[in-house]
């Protein structure tokens, strides 16, 4: 039997093995660079200044849009839900604490703390919705099954 090679450093991405994580750090990657291209063309493209309407509903969307990867991908698993958004969030919020420093008024308009609960509230909302909704299709489920099987049950006994 031979020896795997040993990469020195190689368990430091052994937390890639989680999709949770993995999903939310892609996702808070995207939604930091989403925040970050928002705010520089907000403050450093002058002539964009009349479509701020435009822009800020864009930036919304694309962000909204994003957020929805999570949900998404973990679908009939709510805690991963909530895991990944919670995750991608944080590194969000790291980034807005990043930008509160290159533009002070940032910190006056909403707080790095307001942002990470606005996130992980929102997060958790998705997850206890789909875990309601899920619960709610499992008990359906096996209503239909359960009555099925005794209607199968009383035709036999009918039949014989």
């Amino acid at each position: 039997m031979a020896a795997q090679p040993r990469l020195l450093g190689l368990r430091w991405f052994f937390w890639l093995r989680n999709t949770a994580l993995r999903i939310g750090v892609l996702t808070g990657i995207y939604l930091s660079c989403i925040f970050i291209a928002w705010l520089w063309i907000a403050n450093h493209i002058p002539q964009l200044y009349p479509f701020a309407d435009i822009r800020n509903l864009s930036g919304g969307a694309l962000t909204i849009l994003v957020m929805a990867i999570p949900v998404l991908r973990f679908r009939r698993q709510p805690v991963k839900i909530f895991v990944s958004g919670v995750t991608a969030w944080t590194l969000l919020t790291l980034a807005y604490m990043a930008m509160e420093m290159r533009f002070s008024l940032l910190e006056s308009r909403l707080g790095a703390l307001h942002v990470f609960m606005l996130g992980a509230v929102s997060y958790g909302f998705a997850a206890v919705f789909q875990w309601v909704f899920l619960l709610c299709v499992e008990t359906r489920h096996r209503h239909v099954a359960q009555t099925t099987r005794a209607a199968v049950s009383t035709a036999r006994h009918r039949a014989h």
